[in-house]
């Protein structure tokens, strides 16, 4: 018999994804109802999930039964930029040193398809591919623990990046392609190099934004 997975387990991968992947913009407020409404799931399963991304800051109540994704502020940015910097480039180092000869291949099949979301100007897709991207390379590190605080990491930093995507002047530069090299290369410098330029756009393109107004 095919096992079930709980209703608690699929509502808070549902919203997570919500989250991540920018579906609920920084700021905006939705009732709890109209996400029982968007899960199609139970009130019990849907406020067990707001509860968890709570408690991992990814979500915020705001009252009147509303909760929202929380804005980022310079100085949320700037400790996010020092956490991931630190946290991902020694997931990278960790997944080099791990020498899985698979790994070049799986990256470019995943690149492939972040160009493909790119030319389509797919902004859903090109975020899902874009973490994906990262963590089929931190994955390769088999370390549960900095893997875990990576994730964590992505859902207060994701949202704002999709308000960007929606936003002018993003600097377009490709490390991923960079990353791919390294790795082929087994060149562990130049791969946490092209690591922290890319965790770095980021950063600059979400610090452009908050300087627009793009998250007012």
């Amino acid at each position: 018999m095919t096992e079930r997975v709980p209703a608690h387990q699929t509502a808070y991968a549902r919203l997570r994804d919500m989250v991540l992947f920018g579906e609920l913009a920084p700021g905006a407020a939705v009732t709890i109802e109209g996400l029982v409404s968007t899960l199609d799931l139970g009130m019990t399963p849907v406020r067990e999930a707001i509860r968890r991304l709570i408690a991992e800051r990814a979500l915020v109540m705001q009252g009147n039964r509303r909760v929202s994704v929380p804005r980022l502020d310079a100085r949320a940015l700037a400790d996010l930029a020092y956490a991931r910097s630190a946290i991902e480039m020694e997931l990278a180092r960790q997944a080099i040193q791990a020498g899985d000869a698979g790994l070049v291949e799986a990256l470019r099949i995943v690149d492939l398809r972040l160009d493909a979301a790119i030319a389509a100007s797919d902004i859903p897709a090109y975020l899902r591919e874009n973490h994906g991207f990262h963590f089929t390379l931190y994955a390769r590190a088999g370390s549960e623990v900095l893997e875990g605080v990576a994730a964590a990491l992505w859902l207060r930093f994701g949202p704002s990046l999709r308000a960007v995507c929606l936003g002018q002047g993003r600097d377009g530069a490709d490390h991923h392609k960079r990353m791919i090299a390294a790795l082929g290369a087994a060149d562990e410098g130049a791969l946490v190099a092209a690591l922290n330029d890319d965790i770095a756009q980021g950063v600059a393109n979400i610090r452009s934004g908050l300087e627009a107004g793009l998250y007012a």
